[in-house]
């Protein structure tokens, strides 16, 4: 930047990107050529990313929306480059979070308090920009490259649409800001705007992976009085506990019993909260069973297959007074609840520290696949430029 203009304003940008080519093969590093933002879209410099679960599955998906070669990524943090027309939100320089799913402030989704899905521009795994269902990477011999949940932060510079950022305060250190982009809002989030978790509360959590463990911090955060973790590693049983957990149950080790009885037995009926952050619909019969009657509500967050079914009994459903609700990025509305999640942060009434396992540079990317594949780290940040 000069005079606070921008040398690169208007022209294509040419750096690095990890590109996924082929199903389930490892990320590989090129050159690649990145577009000036068009009308309603920002071109972002990435400061770093971090690797999330939602990656490795599309990584690996078989089956539409699958596509390649794709630019995957999501969790991420940015300064703005340059803006395109019809773009006043924020300027040139300015530190930004992309979100996967957008908040344009206008529409009926938008508007309504309860809901964080905005109608104008519905969520899509899709190949490309939102606006005009196009592109804005190739690689250096033409080939289009496909965006992904309209980020695609596995590249040194990314164009975003307006709708999906939101502006941070640039005192927030980079490496924690990034988690905010969508692991640590989802599952604070559940807790805090989905379920409504009360002081005093019980709250159990199938899966103690970072989304598990996010939602700890979010029940934490909300005055829950008990907070179960369910999980088949009792190796993170330990680390569970910087978050907020308080109890354990291994659910190979219940001794004949489903894991739905013990979580009955431990709670005196049920609990009031059951988050599922592993994404199989078993789990979620489990979580939903191990509710309380009369009110106790079963919280959706992990990603299944396209394609899977839940089926529950409506005879219990009706007569048990039970709810059911799925989390999607945990009810926030990124520009309007990112930033309050950021200043509890900056107060220190919520602590991320604990979620970063491991720091890298970019180029390592194939080796944060295998950390978080191996289920040896939580969050992995890579920074583009160490």
């Amino acid at each position: 930047m000069m005079g606070g203009e921008s040398e690169t304003r208007g022209k294509p940008i040419r750096c690095r990107a990890a590109i996924s080519r082929e199903l389930g093969e490892p990320l590989v590093m090129e050159e690649v050529m990145v577009a000036p933002p068009m009308a309603g879209e920002v071109r972002i410099r990435i400061i770093c990313t971090s690797l999330c679960h939602s990656d490795i599955t599309f990584w690996k998906l078989k089956v539409p929306p699958a596509c390649f070669p794709r630019i995957l990524g999501h969790e991420a943090v940015g300064v703005v480059e340059s803006v395109g027309e019809n773009v006043s939100e924020v300027e040139e320089g300015d530190r930004v979070l992309p979100t996967l799913i957008p908040e344009c402030g206008e529409c009926k989704g938008c508007r309504w308090e309860k809901s964080n899905l905005c109608s104008k521009f519905p969520f899509e795994v899709s190949h490309f920009m939102p606006r005009n269902k196009s592109s804005r990477f190739t690689d250096l011999n033409g080939q289009i490259l496909y965006h992904f949940v309209h980020v695609s932060s596995f590249s040194e510079y990314t164009v975003v649409d307006i709708a999906n950022i939101t502006k941070i305060d640039p005192a927030i250190p980079p490496n924690k800001a990034c988690l905010f982009s969508c692991g640590v809002s989802t599952g604070v989030g559940a807790a805090w705007r989905t379920a409504d978790v009360e002081k005093g509360s019980t709250v159990v959590i199938f899966g103690l992976g970072a989304i598990g463990l996010a939602v700890a911090a979010g029940s934490k955060l909300c005055g829950a009085s008990r907070i179960i973790g369910v999980d088949i590693n009792p190796e993170k049983f330990e680390i569970a506990k910087k978050f907020g957990v308080t109890q354990f149950v291994n659910s190979r080790d219940c001794g004949g019993k489903p894991v739905s009885q013990v979580i009955v037995e431990m709670t005196d009926g049920g609990a009031d909260y059951c988050f599922e952050c592993v994404g199989f619909a078993s789990i979620v019969l489990d979580a939903f069973a191990s509710c309380r009657k009369g009110g106790g509500k079963t919280i959706i967050l992990g990603v299944d297959r396209p394609d899977a079914t839940l089926s529950l009994n409506s005879f219990e459903m009706l007569h048990h007074g039970k709810t059911v609700m799925g989390s999607f990025f945990g009810g926030l509305k990124p520009k309007s609840h990112i930033p309050i999640l950021l200043q509890r942060f900056m107060d220190k009434e919520l602590n991320v520290d604990n979620f970063i396992t491991h720091e890298m540079k970019f180029e390592d990317i194939n080796k944060a696949f295998d950390l978080l594949i191996q289920g040896k780290c939580l969050r992995c940040v890579m920074w583009m430029d160490k």
